[in-house]
């Protein structure tokens, strides 16, 4: 919770950056009139998990029963008073996990601060830089030489190359396979380790 109090408390900055992003692209501006929500109550799992494997519904599901997560657990914005920047700051809660499915990353230490790199360059929010500068301060040694020698150089090279991660319809993309996604975006495949 106190993470997500100072993503809304420090994104002032960030947030109208996004929302512009957004409404300066087609798929942007639709998902910022439309405000869909990724919440178990909005999403069909069985049809999900009936997807094949390698699609972006069916690995995401993946992601959620093997990490034991949901995506209802993201909680709203309190101190964001204007409600279409709200909704940014929901809406990139809610694809968090996404990012987590098409960067390959579990939800382990290591795999949370390479997000928090990906997502630090894609948003310039201070609580993911803040993420990604402290979060390996409990890693061992030998992941520390991984994460800077491997993993953030690509979460950084992939966070600058790839499209705004908030204009993606990702509702209308579950069939659509993860490596096709990633490719479309920009983002680099993930690095064998």
């Amino acid at each position: 919770d106190m993470v997500a109090v100072l993503g809304e408390t420090t994104g002032c900055l960030a947030l109208p950056n996004l929302r512009d992003k957004m409404k300066h692209h087609p798929e942007g501006y639709r998902i910022l009139q439309e405000r869909p929500r990724i919440r178990l109550s909005t999403l069909d799992m069985a049809r999900l998990q009936a997807l094949p494997d390698g699609t972006l519904g069916r690995e995401y599901v993946r992601f959620l029963e093997d990490n034991k997560v949901s995506p209802d657990t993201r909680m709203p914005p309190k101190f964001v008073d204007d409600e279409e920047l709200a909704y940014v700051i929901q809406r990139y809660r809610e694809v968090h996990d996404l990012m987590h499915t098409l960067l390959g990353m579990p939800t382990n230490m290591l795999g949370e601060v390479v997000v928090k790199w990906f997502e630090a360059v894609q948003t310039g929010l201070p609580m993911c830089v803040l993420g990604a500068a402290f979060g390996p301060v409990r890693l061992s040694a030998r992941k520390l030489q991984l994460l800077a020698t491997e993993l953030v150089p690509w979460a950084i090279r992939s966070g600058r190359n790839a499209s705004c991660i908030l204009n993606v319809y990702y509702e209308e993309r579950w069939e659509q396979p993860v490596e096709s996604l990633r490719e479309e975006i920009g983002i680099f495949p993930p690095p064998d380790v």
